[in-house]
């Protein structure tokens, strides 16, 4: 499994502000017998040691030597810290005898949960509401992805009888587990803000990766999106919870005005609320899914700092309307944002995980920096390949009519 994260403050608040967004990965790897499929394997003795991270490194790759672990930062202010791994860069074995001895070895396994919480910057303890919800989900969460792998030990040519093993999660459970994880860091933001006597709010878009699927789950309006490479396209796993979205389903907007709405700012749902809210029975409503992955995957998590970047919005917004919803103004307007389709192609052009995530920060930035922006990026080379027909249909909101979806059998050939 490969990854990397970037966040920043953004530069709008870079002189007056904080950075309300919070960002956890738990990554669970676990190696066995002759093989570690999808890793360059030195030639020598001590490269191909496992580092405590669970990551296996390239000697003399751009992250540092051996397979030490480089949490690289910049000279710039401690917000645009970017985090990565130093097995960032896969490389395909060359030499055709390995290639044949590696065709019988069982492959690595991954698990991880990840976490992105986006706090709400207009109430007074957003930062601590992103971080609650990125600790306490994380923590009820990383014994459910270790549980799916645990329970599958054939994957290693293992033989342990079922008596021995735990019950084996199928995506209802996890889905489940997921929402249990959400509501009770609602209950525990709002215990916090009751002691405090204030108010905390937050988005939060969480994730399992186990097994070759992805559970997701998520209120707000923070994000998670697969970007296929063999396909070249782009899907949001998510859909949000916000005033523009339900706009936008109901035909009162088009897709132009979404992007530079007044209203763009508005959510319908969060985790957290005012002091006098009874931490002990709150409820909220979490959206969840599970999708299959595949080796040209790659899961992309984001806030909204990423799609909202543009600080020019209300006057691109009254721009278009006083047009009467001119094309050339829609073509400006959709130069001048954040589009699904350019976070796409940041993706497919960039050299590495790395520097993609640098891109999206800058691009965001560039944009106008209007809010706090974090973003993940991660994949998995050992999974098998799409299907020779191309891939399911795995966004939240699919642009597709449902008569003309073709039907895919997927096995686990």
């Amino acid at each position: 499994m490969r990854y990397a994260t970037n966040y920043d403050i953004g530069d709008r608040k870079r002189e007056r502000g904080i950075n309300e967004d919070s960002l956890s990965l738990t990554v669970f790897e676990q190696g066995h017998r002759e093989g570690y499929r999808g890793q360059t394997r030195p030639d020598h003795d001590d490269a191909g040691e496992k580092s405590a991270t669970g990551e296996t490194g390239a000697p003399d790759d751009e992250h540092g030597t051996d397979d030490s672990f480089d949490f690289t930062t910049t000279d710039e202010p401690v917000e645009e810290k970017i985090f990565d791994a130093a097995a960032e860069e896969d490389a395909a074995a060359t030499d055709d005898d390995t290639d044949a001895a590696d065709a019988d070895r069982p492959a690595n396994r991954s698990a991880a949960v990840f976490v992105l919480a986006d706090g709400a910057g207009g109430h007074d303890a957003g930062d601590v509401a992103s971080y609650i919800a990125t600790t306490v989900i994380a923590e009820h969460l990383s014994p459910v992805a270790v549980n799916t792998v645990r329970s599958h030990p054939e994957d290693f040519d293992i033989d342990i009888s079922p008596a021995v093993l735990p019950d084996t999660l199928g995506p209802e459970d996890i889905q489940t587990g997921l929402q249990n994880a959400i509501v009770d860091a609602h209950r525990e933001i709002l215990r916090y803000a009751s002691e405090a006597g204030t108010q905390a709010y937050t988005t939060v878009v969480a994730g399992v990766y186990a097994d070759g699927y992805l559970h997701v789950g998520w209120v707000g309006d923070s994000r998670a999106y697969l970007v296929n490479d063999a396909q070249e396209e782009i899907v949001r796993l998510t859909k949000d919870h916000a005033v523009v979205k339900e706009m936008e389903e109901n035909g009162e907007i088009d897709a132009v005005e979404a992007h530079v709405h007044p209203n763009g700012n508005e959510i319908t749902r969060a985790l957290g609320g005012p002091s006098h809210e009874d931490p002990e029975r709150a409820m909220v409503e979490v959206d969840t899914r599970s999708v299959r992955l595949f080796a040209e995957d790659t899961v992309l998590v984001t806030s909204d700092g990423l799609i909202d970047a543009q600080t020019d919005a209300p006057e691109l917004y009254n721009e278009y309307i006083a047009s009467d919803r001119s094309p050339e103004v829609a073509d400006r307007i959709t130069e001048s944002v954040v589009t699904d389709a350019e976070i796409r192609d940041v993706l497919l052009d960039a050299d590495s995980m790395v520097d993609a995530t640098r891109e999206y920060v800058s691009l965001a930035n560039e944009r106008g920096g209007k809010d706090n922006i974090s973003v993940l990026l991660f994949d998995d080379t050992t999974l098998p390949p799409a299907p020779s027909g191309g891939v399911p249909v795995r966004a939240a909101d699919p642009d597709i009519d449902i008569a003309e979806r073709e039907t895919f059998i997927l096995s686990d050939e």
